[in-house]
């Protein structure tokens, strides 16, 4: 992480987990930080996430064999959701792919990073004109969160919009920084994703925050993230899961031909064969993730996440899909709850992707 960047967030008031030093947990101002996200426009670093660079001339192809979305159809400027999954199907990382004119951009979890180079390094043969970098430490990784995002960036002088479609993105100049912009903030909720060199990151975020952007801690993105419904590996992203059951239906593309776990899914869909399927679940009080889910008496499902809200607690869980959805009551622990809707999420196909 930029040492410049760090220095000027802990004087803006940030304060950082111990246990997660490269991204301030807070910057002391969680409630307004919340507002700015859903009326107006916050700023949170994921400089901790990682990026992963794919170029030389298989590029497309590669990337079209190893995971869900279908790359061959991509252009420059263009980009998509993808699942990386075992051969089983077992979810690995939810990435966005970013395709430029000479490579891929890959923005992967921050705790599949090295998991994910592994593991695309493994299916590179010697005939495959592929190169793979890590410049995940070379670059900075912002999220504007919020409906102010465009009158932001338009005070700016970016000239919107980026793209017609998420995640379009362009190569800008802002304020004199180059700067990649992307549409889509990475949750169900407006904004864009910034990828800049670490040399200009503490620049950029002046930038932005001086342009009355609301600096967001980890702590209220991951808040946020339970309420939007968006799984993240190790909670609901795991090898007991596959896209399908996680809701990660508009990453697939069922016509694309053949890549690493593709038969499980399309036998999954083929014969309806979801057997339990991720939903929020409305809580008035915290319960741990990992409690049991039952419905008189029987175990239907897990919870995988939860974390307040302003109206009670909101939850992530896995539910049997013969149990029900929306509207279900649930005993969560000791605590009754209600399977609720959340944005990220589908649960059926909606045509190609």
């Amino acid at each position: 992480m930029s040492q410049a960047l760090q220095e000027m967030q802990r004087s803006a008031g940030a304060i950082f987990d111990p246990a997660q030093v490269q991204a301030p947990a807070s910057f002391g101002n969680d409630v307004t930080a919340r507002q700015a996200a859903r009326q107006g426009v916050a700023l949170v670093d994921l400089s901790h996430w990682g990026l992963l660079k794919i170029s030389d001339d298989d590029r497309l192809r590669f990337l079209h064999n190893q995971s869900t979305n279908n790359f061959q159809k991509l252009q420059p400027g263009q980009g998509c959701d993808t699942v990386f999954v075992t051969s089983t199907a077992r979810t690995i990382d939810l990435v966005t792919a970013y395709v430029t004119e000479d490579a891929v951009l890959l923005l992967v979890s921050p705790n599949r990073r090295q998991q994910l180079l592994e593991w695309l390094d493994r299916y590179i043969f010697p005939m495959d004109r592929v190169e793979l970098a890590d410049i995940s430490n070379d670059s900075a990784i912002f999220s504007l969160v919020g409906p102010e995002s465009d009158t932001l960036l338009s005070k700016l002088g970016v000239q919107l919009p980026v793209g017609e479609a998420y995640p379009s993105h362009q190569q800008l100049t802002l304020n004199n920084i180059e700067v990649r912009i992307a549409r889509g903030s990475g949750l169900a909720l407006p904004g864009y994703t910034l990828i800049v060199p670490a040399t200009n990151a503490a620049n950029l975020w002046q930038t932005l925050t001086t342009a009355d952007a609301t600096p967001m801690g980890d702590r209220v993105w991951q808040q946020l993230r339970i309420e939007q419904g968006r799984p993240l590996p190790d909670y609901e992203l795991t090898e007991d899961y596959n896209p399908l059951e996680a809701g990660l239906w508009t990453t697939i593309s069922f016509d694309k031909g053949c890549y690493i776990g593709q038969e499980t899914i399309a036998r999954l869909n083929t014969y309806q064969g979801v057997k339990q399927q991720l939903w929020g679940v409305r809580l008035p009080a915290p319960v741990e993730p990992g409690t049991v889910i039952t419905v008189d008496g029987k175990k239907v499902g897990k919870l995988t996440s939860c974390t307040p809200t302003e109206q009670g607690c909101i939850g992530l869980a896995y539910i049997r899909t013969k149990a029900g959805g929306v509207g279900l009551k649930v005993q969560v622990g000791e605590i009754e709850g209600e399977v609720v809707d959340v944005p990220f999420l589908t649960h059926e196909y909606h045509g190609n992707q």
